[in-house]
């Protein structure tokens, strides 16, 4: 028979599909968010008919938009309070740790995020796994892979964030079966499934993403919050810039064929980011250079201006209590030494606050790439497609420094900034460290420093030294090494899973 209560709160847990998650749920019954019921034949339904699935990916979609905690509130924290951009931000004892280089695997944000991320893996997979077996004349097979083909940008962007936070991970592709009492040593390994490599879950990413190239929509200029063919070729330039499949020539030709789809930078950096005259709303949405976004409007919930600054749109709304990321005087000093004042002044803002937890209340920084709670959050754009592709025209076997050069030329032009010097732009090793600034200018608080660092095997010589020039940062509690590169995997999660293996150095 059936074991459906195997012990109380198991079935919650069956509901992510192999999410870790607490054991505190209630059971529940066969009529639920697995399945919509069984046929008279006794075959699970999972979705009905097409409006079923049409249904599921909208909650994908909403997912991207209304969570944001994990993919983009913790991201924040580890790639730019974790790297020289920023600070913790506040005192609280689950934030600091990404400042000081103590994080360990009790920590509580990474718990959330573990979790998070596999919740959104297992809606990706429900999508995926039944999608075909709907029963709906109406339902076109063009329409059916289509819809897959989002899910798997999904899942692969998902599993991307993933790996490279935690390095071997579980890669989870299908759902699980219902256990009963003859199969629970056949099914139990699907509900805690042991680690794939870093290589592995790479693969599969790599593998959704070019499955999704041949359904998935092509690039809408008016919309910019779908899973489209854009994402995916962003995503695999992304892909093949890391260690385990690295192939710059694959990276340059991703780059070009996002610029084939129509991107281009913007001519005034203020469009991404900015608001209208009136501080009522977002400057604008849907800008050339925007790739993917979660965009929010009034009644939404934007966790953005809650974390990490002032919501200009309410004032005094949430700003009772010490901000996430405070931006770091290291960064300033960049900006400043490199006469930055566009990108700075769109990137920092200065407000009065009532604490002082690392300048003087009165004149106090904050991250100002999230303005209000109807601004929109830019997940991938165009800027950081173009400065990949003149990272992979440095690092490749046959270095191109000049069309590299060219590259961030154009970014810098429209920073209002000169050209890169001739001295520059005929070394490799300094071509690579104008790269690397360039991208920390124009990409700061946007969740790509760390992992910059980290791609560029950089951490060690810039994160070991920045405690000593920045006088702001709370005390290195431990130096950073080649463990430092991925987190703890959850302890909670190992706890839960005695297959999961703790990463090494933790």
């Amino acid at each position: 028979m059936k074991l459906t209560y195997i012990f109380r709160g198991f079935i919650g847990c069956l509901l992510l599909s192999l999410a870790s998650c607490s054991l505190d749920y209630e059971p529940i019954d066969t009529y639920s968010d697995i399945t919509q019921g069984e046929s008279e034949t006794g075959e699970k339904i999972v979705f009905r008919n097409k409006a079923d699935v049409e249904s599921h990916m909208k909650t994908i979609y909403n997912q991207m938009r209304d969570r944001q905690e994990h993919w983009y509130v913790d991201l924040l924290l580890i790639a730019d309070s974790h790297s020289d951009n920023a600070y913790a931000g506040t005192t609280g004892a689950e934030v600091v740790p990404f400042e000081n280089n103590s994080i360990e695997g009790s920590n509580s944000v990474i718990k959330r995020d573990w979790d998070r991320y596999l919740e959104d893996v297992a809606r990706a997979n429900k999508l995926i796994v039944n999608v075909d077996s709907v029963k709906d004349d109406s339902f076109t097979t063009a329409e059916r892979e289509s819809y897959k083909a989002q899910a798997k940008i999904f899942r692969a962007m998902v599993l991307f964030d993933m790996v490279r936070l935690w390095g071997n991970i579980p890669v989870i592709t299908t759902e699980a079966d219902d256990i009963t009492s003859e199969n629970i040593e056949e099914v139990y390994p699907q509900y805690f499934p042991k680690q794939s490599t870093a290589e592995e879950a790479y693969k599969q990413i790599e593998q959704d993403l070019l499955d999704a190239l041949a359904a998935a929509p092509n690039n809408n200029p008016n919309d910019k919050t779908l899973f489209t063919k854009s994402v995916a070729r962003t995503l695999l330039a992304k892909v093949y810039a890391e260690k385990p499949l690295r192939d710059y020539d694959k990276v340059i030709k991703y780059c070009d064929e996002v610029t084939t789809d129509g991107f281009d930078l913007v001519a005034d950096f203020s469009d991404l980011f900015g608001m209208n005259a009136n501080n009522t709303d977002a400057k604008m949405r849907n800008t050339k250079e925007s790739i993917l976004e979660a965009q929010f409007t009034s009644g939404n919930g934007n966790w953005c201006s809650w974390m990490f600054g002032r919501d200009i749109i309410n004032w005094n709304s949430n700003f009772t209590w010490a901000k996430w990321v405070t931006p770091s005087r290291d960064l300033i000093k960049a900006y400043t030494n490199e006469g930055d004042k566009i990108r700075y002044e769109q990137s920092i803002v200065y407000y009065a606050c009532t604490w002082s937890n690392y300048y003087p209340s009165d004149n106090y920084p904050f991250m100002y790439k999230c303005r209000s709670a109807n601004s929109s959050i830019i997940k991938f754009r165009y800027a950081d497609v173009l400065l990949l592709k003149a990272e992979a025209l440095i690092m490749k076997g046959s270095p191109d420094l000049s069309a590299a050069a060219g590259i961030i030329d154009k970014i810098r032009q429209r920073a209002g900034l000169t050209q890169l010097p001739s001295s520059v732009r005929s070394n490799k090793q300094e071509m690579e460290e104008a790269l690397l600034k360039e991208r920390r200018l124009e990409l700061a608080f946007e969740g790509q420093r760390w992992f910059d660092l980290v791609r560029l095997d950089k951490v060690e010589e810039v994160m070991n030294a920045v405690y000593a020039k920045d006088t702001g940062r709370k005390t290195q509690l431990y130096p950073f090494s080649t463990d430092s590169y991925l987190l703890p995997i959850p302890q909670g999660a190992i706890d839960q899973n005695p297959n999961l293996v703790q990463n090494p150095g933790y």
